[in-house]
């Protein structure tokens, strides 16, 4: 059974540092974490939250609207973009920077992993929600660039999908990277950038959807997410528009929905993305492959024509 969590757990209070400086003391009477130096966190819903999200909300709201985990899926998405099988979780501290809804920590959790999600949005409530059956999963509502813990204290950190939303990729990517202890792995998936062509057209759409309230939104990410079940289209006519081809229509939408409504998209190729990590000290690079196959897909994809695919790297911090 899932639930909705009363109160933060100990151990996550515990790891949290207040960006003043020191630790908090969690005080339950009033809702609040307390740092040494009286400043408040409110916590809500047995979440800290440390960012108000209005200004993100139009981002978060399909993670919050739609139904989108698959368990088997989301063990095969979780293994292929992080690099790393169930069976080596066990007992890790891990992160996962940009939770959304919380399927990836979900998966995390159920391989024996300790998990802490962290997400600028209201999405984390679902997230809980969704691990509220996971007694080691918890949730902080922050900012990846301010992450509240001490640097080096996770032994897995992973980002799908999430950092190219920020206005600094570049900058989310080191914050992050900053949480890892020596020795442990690191693994990233962003978007990739794709021919300039189909950049150009990207961009245009994307100056307008951008402008759009959520609800005219949706109405056009429907239109696309009806075209993503059509054979012929989804193999031609999104490789110049971006829509999802998912096999689930709500899946569909929701990733429609993503692709259309963040204020940020960066674009990123594989030569930058190790150059991030070499900088930040990690070793043992790898290039990961993508998770779906066929010869015309590899084809296209080594040739960066498939518009909403990604470059994926891991490695480990030396």
């Amino acid at each position: 059974m899932t639930g909705a969590r009363a109160q933060p757990t100990p151990d996550l209070v515990e790891s949290l540092r207040s960006p003043r400086g020191g630790g908090f003391q969690y005080d339950r009477a009033r809702g609040v974490l307390r740092d040494e130096g009286g400043a408040e966190i409110p916590v809500i819903g047995g979440i800290p939250r440390f960012v108000r999200s209005e200004h993100l909300e139009s981002f978060g709201r399909q993670w919050t609207t739609y139904d989108v985990a698959h368990d088997e899926e989301d063990r095969a998405t979780f293994q292929a973009k992080t690099g790393v099988s169930l069976d080596e979780l066990k007992g890790l501290k891990v992160l996962d920077a940009g939770c959304g809804g919380g399927r990836y920590c979900k998966i995390a959790g159920e391989a024996g992993a300790s998990v802490v999600g962290v997400d600028h949005t209201q999405a984390v409530d679902k997230a809980q929600i969704l691990c509220g059956h996971l007694p080691d999963v918890s949730f902080v509502q922050g900012d990846l660039k301010r992450l509240p813990f001490e640097p080096g204290s996770f032994d897995f950190v992973f980002s799908i999908g999430v950092m190219h939303h920020d206005a600094d990729t570049r900058k989310v990517f080191d914050a992050v990277a900053n949480m890892v202890r020596p020795g442990g792995r690191y693994s990233a998936w962003l978007y990739r950038r794709n021919q300039w062509w189909q950049e150009r057209i990207n961009d245009a759409l994307r100056a307008r959807s951008t402008k759009m309230n959520p609800e005219q939104l949706e109405r056009y990410c429907r239109l696309g997410a009806t075209l993503g079940g059509i054979p012929i289209l989804k193999q031609t006519l999104n490789k110049v528009i971006n829509f999802s081809a998912h096999p689930d229509p709500e899946n569909r939408l929701c990733d429609t929905f993503d692709w259309y409504a963040p204020q940020y998209q960066y674009h990123h190729t594989v030569e930058e993305l190790c150059d991030w990590f070499g900088d930040a000290s990690f070793e043992n690079l790898r290039v990961l492959p993508p998770e779906k196959s066929g010869r015309f897909y590899r084809w296209a994809y080594e040739r960066n024509l498939l518009v909403g695919s990604g470059v994926n790297v891991t490695g480990v911090r030396g």
